[in-house]
């Protein structure tokens, strides 16, 4: 049995379209538990009782903008369910095809240390060169398997998952711990991490695609990864010896050379620009705490983190 757990905060029509594409899976889904935030937005775009004529397998339930959190939220939709495997995504992660679950679950069981698959994420319509790059950067065409002995080669990607669309095995995430109860972000990576260290492994599979990417502004990439500096600064034990800033670098490269050779030079001013907020954003979340919560706040995508 699949469960599939999505957190919500002003669903659009992508969302919609998630679910359309989840009921048309070969791999069959039972429940779609939907964490959602702010009651009242969600019925305002998607009246509740239409939403649950269209929608039977979907189990909704509301929490408050305060109590979200990216771990706990995730954990809470997690204990809900009773099914063998569950897959977490996001609202705005829309299966490419109906084969998704599928190649997940055989990603998954094709190995008895394998604890987590995770799909490939394929550029929206409209997205801009830097951006689709970025996908087929960190999200390739072949699908690997990540262990502990990838740690020293592939560094930080060693510990590579993404809660946009990642299968769990149930059993071995609940023996695990689960995901961290308060997290601002980054709770797939340190579940993947603790999975890894311990001698299991992390699957990515390619051929399970699902259509995401976001065509962040320079502030919103600020804020982004501010938050991913803070999540790292709150557990040190557990990144140290795999920076990320050298993966960081190695993006900058590689995708400079990308846009120079598909007659998009134009564009790399900007990018670096770009990239010089998100380095600014990732090393002040790194020393977050010397600065006021004030600041914190203002500088948090996840701004309800600072107001608990």
């Amino acid at each position: 049995m699949i469960d599939v757990i999505i957190p919500t905060y002003c669903p659009d029509a992508r969302f919609l379209l998630l679910l359309d594409r989840l009921k048309e899976q070969r791999e069959p889904v039972r429940n779609v538990i939907v964490m959602n935030t702010a009651r009242k937005r969600f019925t305002e775009k998607l009246p509740e009782i239409d939403f649950k004529e269209r929608y039977p397998f979907v189990k909704l339930y509301h929490l408050s903008e305060r109590d979200f959190d990216h771990g706990g939220t995730r954990r809470e939709g997690i204990a809900k369910s009773d099914a063998d495997y569950v897959l977490l995504m996001t609202q705005d992660a829309v299966p490419a095809d109906e084969t998704l679950t599928q190649e997940l679950l055989q990603a998954l069981t094709q190995n008895e240390r394998v604890v987590a698959a995770y799909a490939r994420q394929l550029p929206r319509e409209g997205a801009s060169p830097e951006e689709a790059f970025e996908r087929s950067f960190n999200y390739p065409k072949t699908s690997r398997l990540q262990t502990r002995t990838d740690i020293k080669t592939l560094g930080f990607k060693a510990f590579y998952c993404s809660n946009v669309c990642a299968m769990y095995q149930k059993e071995a995430y609940d023996a695990l711990g689960g995901f961290l109860e308060r997290a601002i972000f980054n709770e797939d990576v340190y579940f993947a991490q603790k999975a890894v260290r311990k001698g299991y492994a992390i699957a990515y599979a390619a051929k399970a695609q699902v259509i995401h990417s976001h065509g962040y502004t320079c502030l919103e990439q600020l804020h982004r990864n501010f938050d991913q500096g803070v999540s790292q600064a709150m557990h040190p034990e557990m990144f140290e010896d795999v920076p990320q800033e050298k993966e960081g670098m190695r993006l900058v490269k590689a995708c400079s050379a990308y846009l120079l050779e598909h007659g998009a030079a134009h564009r790399i001013p900007y990018f670096y620009v770009k990239c010089a907020f998100r380095l600014l954003g990732y090393r002040a979340g790194k020393h977050f705490r010397r600065l006021p919560k004030r600041a914190c706040h203002a500088l948090a995508m996840n701004k309800t983190f600072f107001e608990r």
